[in-house]
């Protein structure tokens, strides 16, 4: 896990912090900025990213801190990606895992959705569903 860590410290991903708590290597406290270009520009979004104790052999659990209005990230916080459920494996890297979510973050798809009122919104008028999008993000 040091291992993992030394690669997301020596090559950083562009908008992505990552800090692991002092007492518990464990618990990561991580944030996102929105993308320049997409609805959440301006955002910064905090997650906590949490190893089993059998990792790698188990995927991490990704909660946001951060309300973001997403089809994809449900009220409670948690994302909708395969590499976290049924597609993890375990070379799966701590550094992948990460550049997925903040892809995921910054591309919202109704897809799979979490949430299926905001996925339906984004399928229908997705000029309404990226200005509610803007308006949460400056919240």
């Amino acid at each position: 896990m040091s291992q993992e860590l030394r690669d997301i410290n020596d090559r950083p991903i562009d908008g992505m912090s990552v800090e692991p708590q002092e007492d518990n290597l464990f618990l990561w406290n991580c944030s996102v900025k929105g993308a320049s270009d997409g609805p959440y520009k301006g955002g910064t979004f905090r997650f906590k990213l949490e190893l089993p104790a059998n990792f790698p052999f188990k995927a991490p659990s990704v909660v946001f801190q951060t309300k973001i209005y997403h089809p994809g990230i449900n009220e409670e916080g948690h994302i909708c990606v395969p590499i976290l459920r049924d597609e993890w494996k375990p070379s799966v890297t701590l550094s992948t895992v990460l550049a997925v979510i903040q892809e995921k973050l910054n591309n919202p798809s109704p897809d799979d959705p979490y949430e299926p009122d905001i996925a339906a919104l984004l399928k229908s008028d997705k000029a309404k569903f990226l200005a509610t999008a803007k308006e949460n993000t400056k919240k």
